[in-house]
């Protein structure tokens, strides 16, 4: 395998590695939103890397090394030497739903030899859970599946994906990684902690929440943030749910993405299914980064052979809490995976793995997810 990274600033380019020409490299664009809508960066990055098959994603921040950067475009091209890749590309604008999306994107995808499937979703439009199940549908072979929601900073206006093309909105594209040779490992994990009482979920639909103990949810959501209610969505980044959906044996977390007045209702990046019990979440520095080694550790778990490149997602609530700590959490896990490990990844709206030792994959929200690559 080999890489070479750089990044965009001040109309030129920096590399972290000595710039080399690549053989057919899967190129990973990763960028503040707005600096992907510039026609001129744009065409900077295809003149920078003149290669067939680049991945474009907004992002809320933007992981290189041991560094998070913010209003940056940072670029990870990777050259398999024993391996290979093939993408699929589909709009939820042209879908009924995300669940028929995910199932259409599944279907592109060879399956003989795939290993892994690395998923590059927008994040405004997109019900991340809905999307995993339709991927999942016809998952005969237990394809691990790994991820992340694209980010649009604190603003939550628009997210932008693009495979080939200029990053637009509702976009989703996957990657599939096969050959013999590849070991691909993810993980997720988070370090928030519920409070409060828990209640009950008694009115939803998909990804929306209208009720909460037969109390309109954005209401009793108002109460409990008392002044920071001012502040949503984006306070609401600080607390985000633990649901405990029935017949499910781990709860999972979920971030609003926006609210109804209107409806007093809240709009999440996954499922909120009835009946689930549900209880506010808060997190400190220090438990974050406990919760991003943990991810770190059960990521190597059983591994063969060290990474070579690790792709990091993070959640957006994360970096918010940690502000000028946030390098902390990204160095806590090269810490664990070690330094010789390349990394690039994104802070998301939603982060997308298996839940601990289960092999069926789950839409996470407050986690950091990694996905260690080596051939």
């Amino acid at each position: 395998m080999k890489v070479v990274q750089a990044q965009y600033t001040q109309n030129d380019w920096k590399y972290f590695q000595p710039k080399q020409k690549l053989n057919n490299p899967l190129v990973l664009v990763f960028a503040e939103r707005r600096l992907l809508q510039q026609n001129k960066i744009i065409a900077s990055i295809k003149k920078e890397f003149p290669y067939q098959h680049i991945i474009f994603g907004s992002t809320a921040g933007e992981i290189v090394g041991n560094q998070v950067y913010d209003n940056s475009v940072s670029v990870t091209a990777i050259e398999f030497e024993k391996s290979f890749f093939k993408i699929s590309r589909a709009n939820i604008l042209a879908h009924n739903d995300s669940f028929e999306l995910g199932k259409a994107l599944f279907e592109q995808l060879p399956k003989e030899n795939l290993q892994h499937i690395f998923i590059i979703s927008e994040g405004s439009f997109v019900n991340g859970s809905a999307l995993i199940n339709g991927l999942e549908e016809n998952n005969t072979q237990s394809i691990k599946i790994s991820g992340g929601l694209c980010g649009d900073n604190e603003r939550f206006e628009k997210t932008l994906v693009a495979y080939n093309e200029t990053p637009k909105e509702g976009e989703v594209a996957i990657i599939g990684l096969y050959g013999d040779s590849l070991e691909v490992t993810a993980s997720s994990c988070g370090g928030w902690m519920p409070f409060g009482p828990e209640r009950t979920i008694t009115k939803s639909k998909d990804n929306i929440l209208y009720e909460i103990d037969g109390l309109p949810a954005l209401d009793l959501y108002k109460k409990y943030l008392g002044e920071k209610a001012l502040d949503l969505p984006h306070s609401a980044l600080l607390f985000p749910l633990n649901i405990k959906a029935e017949g499910k044996y781990l709860p999972v977390v979920r971030t609003i993405l926006n609210i109804d007045e209107d409806e007093k209702s809240m709009i999440f990046a996954g499922d909120i299914p009835e009946q689930s019990k549900v209880q506010l979440m808060m997190a400190s520095v220090d438990a974050i980064v406990v919760g991003a080694g943990e991810a770190a550790k059960k990521a190597m778990q059983n591994r063969k052979n060290d990474p070579q490149i690790a792709l990091l997602v993070s959640c957006i609530g994360r970096k918010l809490v940690m502000a000028q700590r946030t390098e902390e959490e990204v160095e806590e896990v090269l810490d664990i995976i070690g330094a010789q490990t390349l990394t690039t990844g994104f802070y998301s709206y939603g982060e997308i793995a298996p839940f601990q030792s289960q092999d069926s994959c789950e839409l996470h929200n407050q986690t950091m997810t990694l996905t260690l690559i080596s051939e």
